[in-house]
């Protein structure tokens, strides 16, 4: 066995959180067609083949366009239980043996969809998954950063009725133009309800955003967090908080925040010390699931078995588990590098 199939078989073994993945950016186009059939719903695209060629984006915004009309076929609570569903098995066949799971209900909501209709959806396909694969989820309600803190406020107010099936909030969509002080209160709202919070920061927008979300979000986590690095300042402040990065390579190459994986900087960020995780982001949209996310940034950063085994380690302590769970996961790569070994 040459060592890079040997690196791919071990990326296949090892358990793995995966905590920065958009639900709806898990839309198949073959799905999407079929809830969009099942539903009498009209898109734009002819085909399959169309639709996927549709998927070459230039910037955040051009995802963001298409992203929102997949979306619009969701209707039913059926349509969100399949979506969620479907990307449940595909992350345990990838051995991700806990997920933290992002939805956006005002993509929905705004629609005309009720809250209830997208989370009842959701949720019921977590507790499949817990039943079926022993694999545990959370999920974290989003807001959409391009509309107004009004109506962030609106959909939290809808939220707190399903609070017990909801374990964070946080801040995605586009995020030049829309710091993360744009939604202080809602989330001191959050907090004040006992959400945890975390906020997308850093991708295309620069470092000042990762500073406001942690000092006027309060972040237990920042999403993607590129940027971090060009303030030596937060570099040192995250390391020493060993704030979580949820770093999504691929994603980082299709949207152009990184020309080429091989200028990305996650080996520079676990040199500096910071607590980076590996996540797919979109993975119907930017060609690859966690596996194929570590795999990608393992060959253009040439990691070592060690530095895979840090990263898996890294996602299940930065986490939303109790400690014991966290422990308990990551006794579970220790065991498959001795299994490796051995």
């Amino acid at each position: 066995m040459n060592q890079q199939t040997s690196i791919e078989d071990f990326i296949k073994k090892i358990p793995k959180a995966e905590l920065h993945l958009h639900i709806e950016g898990t839309f198949e186009p073959e799905l999407m067609f079929e809830i969009a059939k099942r539903n009498k719903i009209e898109i734009k695209y002819k085909s399959i083949e169309e639709l996927k060629n549709a998927y070459n984006f230039n910037n955040l915004q051009e995802f963001l366009d298409i992203y929102y009309e997949g979306a619009g076929v969701l209707i039913e609570e059926q349509d969100f239980y399949d979506m969620t569903w479907a990307y449940l098995q595909k992350a345990h066949s990838q051995n991700v043996i806990h997920a933290e799971i992002f939805f956006d209900p005002q993509t929905h909501t705004d629609r005309g969809i009720k809250f209830e209709t997208v989370i009842n959806g959701i949720h019921r396909a977590v507790t499949d998954a817990k039943e079926e694969f022993g694999m545990s989820a959370q999920l974290i309600m989003c807001f959409l950063r391009h509309l107004d803190e009004e109506s962030a406020i609106k959909t939290f107010k809808e939220a707190l009725p399903y609070k017990d099936k909801i374990t964070a909030v946080g801040l995605d969509s586009s995020e030049v133009g829309n710091p993360p002080s744009k939604f202080q209160k809602v989330f001191e709202m959050a907090r004040g309800e006992g959400f945890l919070t975390v906020a997308h920061a850093g991708e295309e927008g620069p470092a000042e955003y990762v500073w406001e979300a942690l000092n006027l979000l309060k972040v237990s986590r920042i999403d993607h967090g590129n940027h971090c690095l060009d303030d030596e300042k937060l570099i040192a402040e995250l390391a020493q908080l060993q704030m979580p990065l949820t770093v999504c390579p691929l994603s980082n190459l299709k949207l152009k925040v990184v020309e080429d994986l091989t200028e990305h900087p996650l080996k520079e960020m676990m040199q500096k010390g910071l607590l980076v995780t590996i996540n797919s982001d979109d993975p119907a949209y930017f060609g690859g699931y966690i596996n194929e996310n570590y795999l990608a940034i393992t060959k253009a950063l040439n990691l070592s078995k060690e530095d895979i085994v840090q990263l898996a380690k890294n996602s299940f302590k930065a986490t939303f588990l109790e400690d014991s769970a966290k422990k308990e996961m990551i006794k579970k790569v220790e065991e498959c590098i001795y299994e490796t070994v051995m």
